[in-house]
């Protein structure tokens, strides 16, 4: 099974292209990458501790 393309997003709070996109649509990993530099890597990220760094990033 082949995976699942990413489907990148920006978030909704920023006006420029000086952050990250991520990628959540993949059920096992959350990818991110770099908006300004896109094609030199994308890090993937178990689901699970992405969910944890969202809920520590909140804090």
């Amino acid at each position: 099974m082949q995976p699942m393309p990413p489907n990148w997003r920006t978030s909704s709070y920023t006006g420029t292209e000086s952050c990250v996109e991520v990628a959540d649509n993949d059920p096992k990993y959350v990818r991110v990458r770099d908006t300004k530099t896109r094609n030199r890597g994308v890090i993937a990220v178990q689901r699970a501790a992405w969910i944890k760094f969202v809920e520590y990033s909140k804090q």
